[in-house]
């Protein structure tokens, strides 16, 4: 898979040193670190796709994935550490697992989010899939910072009951039971993460509490995204920048 869209090309890994980029970029964003690199065993399960500036080559986007089909598969992902996961047979069709998803903090362009957005929906049309998923982070581990977005989530955004990941990791937040749920709407589109604000404007959906991650200094919500409800609209739009 290769794929060029104005400025920025999105490919696989093809090597260890490609694997290597998108180490030490995910060691930037997550451990604000330039020397160190952000390794772990999903590393070798997970394939891993680059965008790249196609002027200067280098590195401004990274993410990597894993194509469910079993409930073996489902389980030995990443986010199955940390939520008990829905069946993968209720779904009845191939998943996408989305993860370590990282844009170079020092570039502002947003085509490089279309970008991974459209080289996501090239891998769901080449793959029929009917589901994407993943752990979406916010920077930091206190939650009191993000009480708007958390009220947004709660009023609008939660999954439905049947497919709501339950409990598996020892420290949460349970922003749902929260009692206080009010909100300042345009506050708490600020404090969402790009790539959250992007799965809810498709339809996207979240699990009711969030897991503290004090490994990376995240909050992490299960986000899971049924490609049947993206509008057609949106998935004509990706489709073009993809090619």
């Amino acid at each position: 898979m290769s794929i060029l869209a104005g400025r920025y090309v999105s490919r696989y890994a093809q090597n260890d040193e490609d694997l290597l980029k998108a180490q030490r970029l995910r060691a930037r964003v997550f451990y604000d670190s330039n020397y160190a690199t952000d390794a772990d065993d999903f590393d070798v399960i997970f394939k891993h796709v680059l965008i790249e500036d196609s002027y200067s080559a280098e590195l401004v986007g990274c993410f990597r994935i894993q194509i469910v089909k079993t409930e073996t598969e489902l389980n030995r992902g990443y986010c199955a550490q940390f939520y008990g996961l829905p069946r993968s047979s209720d779904f009845n069709a191939p998943m996408l697992e989305l993860g370590r998803f990282c844009i170079d903090p020092s570039v502002s362009d947003p085509d490089v989010l279309r970008m991974a957005w459209a080289t996501l929906t090239s891998i769901v049309d080449e793959h029929d899939i009917k589901f994407m998923f993943g752990c979406t982070s916010f920077t930091g581990t206190d939650p009191v910072v993000y009480q708007n977005a958390f009220g947004l989530l709660t009023r609008k955004h939660l999954a439905p009951e049947m497919k709501q990941p339950t409990v598996r990791a020892k420290e949460i937040y349970e922003f749902s039971k929260v009692s206080n749920t009010s909100y300042d709407p345009k506050k708490a589109l600020l404090e969402l993460p790009q790539l959250l604000r992007t799965y809810l404007m498709m339809g996207g959906w979240v699990s009711d509490h969030a897991v503290i991650d004090r490994d990376l200094n995240t909050l992490h919500v299960f986000t899971g995204l049924e490609v049947a409800g993206i509008s057609e609209g949106r998935k004509r739009l990706l489709r073009v920048i993809s090619g």
